[in-house]
């Protein structure tokens, strides 16, 4: 089997997926451009500091430049957020008190958030706090209108939760119009229920971020897409000012809030990350149609499907088979720039309840814009594959994938 002629003929076949993709990169671009511009961005926002981080300019118009690219009031972009997931805790503890109920809407979140809600026990829960989660699953990867509006009439819910990518589930991501639907739904009967939504993996896929459709806050990790692959760490809290300045007390104390946080040099990095990210985006969501179209062609099943709307930048392939995810796991890190010689095995994971395999050949640790693909290992075997700072390096990945899955599969 010729690898190098399926990729051609897919590419030929994808020119209007391709094209589509090239025209909303031009016009997330043209975005982020013009907040650069409007906010007056110069040399002198490079500077950083350290300590306290008081009166840090650079960090300051980092801030105004992600509220004018996700259509906030207020954004909370920092490096002292360890990860997406820790920006969604400090989002969860800084809006809920004891006693508060929450509800998500898209069915169990992301498995690094089980202990921080309690669904997987921990003292430091929220519901040790005596803060009490409630779930609605979703039904044929839409929301459940009917039972989401049930519940809100018959408790008195302070935030409801969306997640949009899909997690380490099967179910599909959210789009921006599923999206707008149910929050207009939610708000005929509750206007005053804070809608929370994590956006990971979302951003800059479509031309709306859910603000702009009625959510209050959204929440974002900048070593997924709006980094760029340049951010070294940090994550985002973006929404009405409000929220946000309570995010801020969270993060670091009451009284001092957004005030504090010293960027320790990474403004240079943040500026270029918002900056490439578009561009990058873009990039990733061409390889996440390649790979699409491929795997499907091999009998593969595979979501979204090559010519479906994508509302993130994620691949699911499903293999039904623990050797094959393993294997083409393996050829993903094979075809990465760093640790390209090391070989990616099932190891148990904080946050995890089941073993995960991880190809992360990155520059920074654990970064999924860059080329990525993992999984658990747990039945029906499915790989999640997202990322690639380019389309060329993100095909020679998949390529390497490749070769490993039908190289076994001779043998």
């Amino acid at each position: 089997m010729n690898i190098e002629n399926i990729i051609l003929e897919a590419e030929k076949n994808l020119s209007e997926q391709f094209r589509e993709i090239d025209e909303r990169t031009i016009r997330n671009s043209k975005k982020v451009l013009e907040a650069f511009h409007r906010n007056k961005i110069g040399e002198a926002h490079f500077s950083s500091t350290t300590g306290y981080g008081y009166n840090d300019i650079g960090r300051d118009k980092i801030e105004e430049i992600f509220r004018d690219v996700l259509g906030a009031e207020s954004a909370l972009v920092r490096n002292q957020f360890i990860s997406g997931s820790h920006a969604l805790t400090v989002a969860f503890f800084a809006f809920l008190r004891p006693d508060d109920e929450f509800l998500c809407i898209t069915g169990e979140p992301y498995d690094t958030l089980k202990e921080v809600i309690g669904i997987k026990e921990n003292e430091s829960s929220l519901k040790s706090y005596n803060i009490n989660y409630d779930q609605v699953d979703l039904i044929e990867d839409d929301f459940d209108v009917e039972e989401i509006l049930s519940r809100i009439k018959n408790k008195n819910y302070k935030l409801i939760h969306i997640q949009r990518s899909r997690g380490y589930s099967k179910r599909a991501s959210i789009t921006i119009d599923k999206l707008e639907r149910v929050v207009k739904e939610i708000r005929r009967v509750d206007e005053d229920v804070i809608i929370m939504v994590d956006n990971c993996y979302c951003e800059l896929v479509e031309d709306k971020s859910p603000l702009e459709v009625g959510a209050d806050i959204i929440v974002g990790s900048l070593i997924k897409n709006l980094g760029g692959g340049i951010a070294p760490n940090g994550a985002y809290i973006a929404g009405k000012k409000c929220l946000v300045d309570l995010a801020g007390e969270r993060l670091t104390l009451p009284g001092e809030g957004r005030e504090v946080g010293p960027s320790l040099g990474v403004n240079s990095e943040f500026l270029r990350g918002i900056y490439m990210a578009p561009s990058v985006v873009g990039s990733s969501l061409k390889i996440s149609v390649l790979v699409s179209y491929v795997l499907d062609k091999m009998g593969y099943e595979v979501s979204p499907k090559f010519d479906e709307k994508r509302a993130d930048i994620v691949s699911m392939i499903t293999f039904h088979n623990r050797d094959t995810l393993i294997k083409f796991v393996q050829g993903i890190q094979k075809g990465s720039a760093i640790d390209s010689n090391a070989l990616p095995m099932p190891t148990e994971m904080p946050g995890y309840e089941d073993d995960i395999i991880m190809a992360s050949g990155s520059f920074i640790q654990g970064s999924s814009i860059e080329i990525s693909c993992d999984g658990p290992l747990r039945e029906p075997y499915i790989a999640y594959l997202q990322g690639g700072l380019t389309y060329e390096y993100g095909k020679l990945a998949l390529i390497s994938a490749l070769r490993e899955i039908i190289d076994d599969s001779e043998r």
